[in-house]
């Protein structure tokens, strides 16, 4: 009775949720499609994989490479398996309490092998034949965010090299490069097809680290700061910069801390967003990353300020013989971008919930959800300023 109780609560709320988010992001759907995904898998842990990885030396590398990175950016400027509420409330901030003088194998040492493999859906936002490039940023104003991903093949414990890994995200004041109806407010603008800001693609190296680019990004309503990745598996790249054929083995999405968010959320362009601002504790999808895993980006300050710009990184497991179907929203070509008239994804942009619900809903709903805090429905934080956005 108490799970048929928990899956009414939740039906109602990923409803209201479809009636906040903007045109080509049904929230609803995505929370949908991930659970369902989450019923039939079972949580992997690279925590068996941290005595193999220090033998290898990625430990060291990995510690002796953010410190290094960290360095170049500032002087280019100069300037365990957790639960929705332990990530919650774990600062991921590595320079808490830390000085210049703290040891690099302290203050960057992270937890890779406690980070489980995070997957989720792609989202309504996923564009096919963006390019393979570092820097992702072009002209998007921001807090300059430059962050490295490891990824680890969870069944042998190694390193994975030469993975095509995806990113995209939404830029300061909420908006989707690439897609027309990816504007805050509703608005659809078909010359967004052609706009590739905050979109790339690199190439692990042998430690299995790929490094971006780009800023923090904004918040739309109904989900919090986020940024999507997926990771493509014997991919070519093609003369013209993007990549072809594969498989994809990995979908996720990386998170910040609360507390982080909040600081950029009062710097300008992001305080200019008039879109109700949905906390950790509000967003469905984090909540149920959370479960399987600690979602969030470690960090560090590159300066006195976020404005100076962030550090982050994250490790994850993932099975390189794993085959996901993705469903893209548009194609970017060398005659620019176009909609994909059946993107596939549930509810498709600005379609109904599916009918039919989960299977063998509600008492089919995975135990144990982890419910965000002011259920059923996300946390709105009015936005400091009130300037009109697109």
């Amino acid at each position: 009775m108490v799970a048929f109780s928990k899956s009414l609560v939740f039906s109602a709320a990923i409803f209201s949720l479809g009636c906040l988010a903007h045109p080509g992001h049904n929230v609803q759907s995505e929370v949908a499609q991930r659970a369902q995904y989450m019923a039939g898998i079972e949580r992997r842990s690279l925590e068996h994989c941290a005595e193999k990885l220090e033998k290898l030396g990625a430990t060291r590398r990995s510690i002796a490479r953010r410190h290094a990175m960290v360095e170049k950016l500032r002087a280019k400027r100069a300037v365990e398996v957790r639960d929705i509420g332990e990530v919650l409330n774990t600062s991921h901030h590595s320079t808490q309490g830390y000085t210049s003088e703290t040891p690099a194998d302290i203050l960057f040492a992270g937890n890779a092998s406690c980070i489980l493999s995070p997957e989720v859906t792609e989202g309504p936002y996923y564009v096919t034949g963006e390019l393979v490039r570092q820097n992702v940023v072009e002209k998007e104003p921001g807090v300059p965010l430059t962050y490295e991903v490891q990824m680890i093949d969870f069944k042998t414990c190694e390193p994975l090299p030469d993975v095509l890994l995806e990113m995209w995200h939404c830029n300061s004041t909420g908006v989707y490069g690439g897609i027309a109806g990816g504007n805050a407010g509703g608005v659809t603008d078909e010359r967004e097809l052609n706009n590739t800001m905050l979109r790339g693609i690199q190439p692990s190296d042998n430690d299995g680290v790929v490094i971006f680019d780009t800023i923090f990004p904004g918040h739309y309503i109904g989900r919090t700061p986020h940024i999507h990745v997926m990771a493509h598996i014997n991919a070519t790249v093609l003369p013209n910069n993007t990549i072809s054929g594969g498989t994809v083995s990995h979908v996720g999405q990386l998170f910040f801390d609360q507390t982080l968010i909040t600081e950029v959320e009062l710097t300008s362009p992001y305080s200019t967003n008039t879109q109700p601002l949905t906390t950790n504790a509000g967003d469905f999808i984090m909540a149920q990353e959370a479960e399987n895993g600690d979602p969030v980006l470690q960090y560090t300050y590159l300066g006195s300020k976020v404005e100076d710009g962030l550090f982050g990184w994250i490790a994850f497991g993932v099975d390189p013989t794993a085959n996901r179907t993705v469903n893209a929203a548009a194609n970017y070509g060398q005659d620019g971008g176009h909609a994909n008239p059946n993107p596939g994804f549930p509810g498709g942009p600005g379609g109904p919930f599916p009918t039919g619900g989960f299977p063998g809903f509600p008492s089919g709903f995975p135990s144990g959800f982890p419910f965000p805090t002011n259920f059923p429905g996300p946390t709105a934080v009015p936005s400091t300023s009130q300037v009109t956005e697109e």
